[in-house]
């Protein structure tokens, strides 16, 4: 009598669910390097939810637009600095009016990356 064999389902197959727009993936990207600095290691399905890329997928949009020169040093210093405080900078603060015309900017960039890579909706 034959048995079936067990084959995983592979990353492509498992339904999955983008982010609703570039600040949410990019949140679960720094939350995902901290995770990786506190030694974790990622493999494909095993979050609570799937998603439609890998934690670099996002690196390498940033990346891209760099060197494409859409985006600056300050654009990423400001995506770095508010993504590890998980909190968007506030444009009522005065000291953060700068920072806010940045990180809107850099994510209207990465926004069109991601869709047409179908990350975001």
């Amino acid at each position: 009598m034959s048995r079936q064999r067990y084959s995983p389902r592979s990353f492509r197959q498992t339904p999955s669910a983008p982010f609703l727009n570039a600040e949410e993936a990019w949140f679960w990207f720094i939350r995902c390097q901290k995770a990786r600095a506190d030694g974790a290691r990622f493999e494909a399905g095993m979050g609570a939810m799937v998603r439609p890329c890998d934690p670099d997928d996002l690196y390498r949009a940033v990346r891209h637009l760099e060197r494409k020169r859409r985006i600056t040093p300050d654009h990423i210093k400001t995506l770095n600095d508010f993504g590890r405080q998980e909190r968007p900078p506030d444009p009522r603060c005065r000291e953060e009016e700068r920072p806010s015309r940045l990180w809107d900017e850099a994510l209207d960039k990465l926004s069109t990356v991601l869709k047409n890579k179908g990350i975001i909706e």
